[in-house]
């Protein structure tokens, strides 16, 4: 991941609506939800959602599909993964601190991406 990329993915998430639906969208990963569902869920009208939607969507944070009348939203694991990786790279490299602290880290870089669990079957 580039920085550029990284600095549109936190930008996107420094804001807590924005915040709030990409931790809604990661749990419900890989299926995500509808839009109507996510303005539900977090009490936001429609053209509210829609712009930090978008947002999201343009830090490639979200993905989305069309299932008829409606769009369904998702969290792009792959990259949230990938801005994990990229914010823990030099973790513990200058020996000042035990493998230990950034072993939670890795485990949850670990997640297979939604095209891993494909390859798979």
């Amino acid at each position: 991941m580039e920085t550029p990329q990284v600095l549109a993915a936190l930008a996107a998430l420094a804001q807590s609506s924005r915040l709030a639906i990409f931790r809604l969208l990661v749990q419900h990963a890989p299926d995500g939800l509808s839009a109507g569902v996510i303005a539900e869920k977090l009490d936001l009208p429609p053209a509210t959602l829609s712009f930090h939607l978008k947002e999201l969507h343009r830090a490639g944070l979200l993905a989305q599909r069309q299932d008829g009348r409606f769009v369904w939203y998702s969290a792009n694991v792959a990259t949230m993964n990938d801005l994990i990786r990229y914010l823990t790279d030099n973790c513990c490299v200058l020996g000042s601190c035990g493998p230990a602290v950034c072993e939670p880290v890795s485990a949850t870089v670990a997640v297979p991406s939604p095209r891993a669990r494909g390859a798979r079957r």
